[in-house]
């Protein structure tokens, strides 16, 4: 990410697009709350079943990446090789000075046409769109990080001073939300490709402002990456050594990675770690047109490894059926999300 793209001179209510993405400090009003979270829309989750909802988006279209691995070795990806792929391309797309990327990428598909080769002008527009899907994903609709729309999951914790642990952490971007909006804890994050802490968290802009809670004053505060207390931990969630510890644990598109066989575990990675009375908070992407037609385009950037697309009742009833009471739950642009407690 380019670091120089958003400087400390912020106010609140701002909103800017920098080069790679957009930093928002706005805040929403009870109008537009409908627009980031819609909550409970399901009043008795014992009454939900699989035959009324049906079963989670399979998607099937995978990078080029992955398949031509596979057809050189002749097997399957493997599981870890798949996400250190994934990260490396995801991240490569967050560092990109997008304006000037799309204007490459003008002149690049202009320049193809000359060539009347079917093949290049058909990669050069590939590339032409998939810039201009991001810059809309990332910069205009801000749906990846999307802070208006997580401060609205978020809000409402009876937690003070909590310890967060964030369970494929990636750049720990909502685990910085949460600690901004809840001061004065401590964040673990973990991720077990070494990429994500050196690189994704290493190279999150410092000048990046989270909106958040002033606990002297009761105001609102902005907070940046190095006011927070974070630790990153390069593990597999399976070999961590916590207890029931933490008063906040959170994953952010992970359970949809995992085959129907694995759901029950995943949840419980979340509840092992959980001091009684703790929140866990989950978002996956959503089965919605958009998201299926995001995750074709982007196949290259996005697909290394096992997706699913799900709605909110799939995604809840999961949680549901392997032991959690689901507190609230709604939609966040292109992400379910749930805040649940261990039943």
């Amino acid at each position: 990410m380019l670091e120089t793209a958003v400087n400390r001179s912020v106010t609140f209510g701002q909103t800017e697009m920098t080069p790679s993405f957009r930093m928002d400090l706005r805040k929403y009003n009870q109008k537009e709350y409908e627009k980031f979270v819609k909550v409970n829309t399901v009043n008795d989750w014992s009454q939900v079943s699989w035959k009324n909802i049906g079963k989670p988006y399979e998607v099937t279209s995978f990078s080029k990446e992955k398949t031509e691995w596979e057809k050189e070795h002749g097997e399957m990806l493997p599981v870890h090789t798949s996400w250190t792929m994934f990260n490396k391309s995801f991240h490569e797309w967050f560092t990109k000075d997008v304006p000037a990327e799309m204007d490459a990428k003008k002149r690049d598909f202009f320049y193809s046409l000359k060539s009347f080769k079917p093949s290049e002008i058909k990669a050069a527009l590939g590339d032409y769109a998939r810039i201009h899907l991001w810059n809309y994903a990332h910069r205009i609709q801000d749906g990846i990080w999307d802070p208006r729309g997580k401060r609205a999951l978020f809000e409402g914790l009876d937690v003070l001073k909590p310890r967060i642990l964030f369970l494929g952490a990636a750049e720990g971007y909502e685990a910085m939300q949460l600690s901004a909006m809840y001061p004065g804890g401590e964040v673990v994050l973990v991720d077990y490709d070494p990429f994500c802490r050196d690189e994704r968290f290493g190279e999150f802009p410092d000048s990046y402002p989270f909106l958040g809670r002033n606990p002297s004053t009761g105001g609102d505060k902005v907070y940046y990456k190095n006011d927070f207390n974070i630790s990153y931990v390069v593990d597999d969630i399976r070999n961590l050594p916590f207890g029931h510890e933490f008063d906040i644990v959170l994953s952010v598109g992970l359970l949809e990675h995992f085959p129907d066989s694995m759901k029950a575990e995943v949840v419980e990675w979340h509840r092992k770690f959980l001091k009684p009375g703790g929140y866990i908070v989950m978002t996956t992407p959503r089965a919605q047109l958009r998201s299926k037609l995001y995750y074709e385009i982007m196949a290259d950037v996005m697909n290394h490894t096992y997706r699913e697309l799900m709605t909110l009742e799939q995604m809840g009833l999961y949680l549901y059926e392997n032991g959690l009471d689901i507190m609230k739950h709604g939609y966040i642009k292109v992400h379910n999300g749930i805040v649940a407690k261990a039943k």
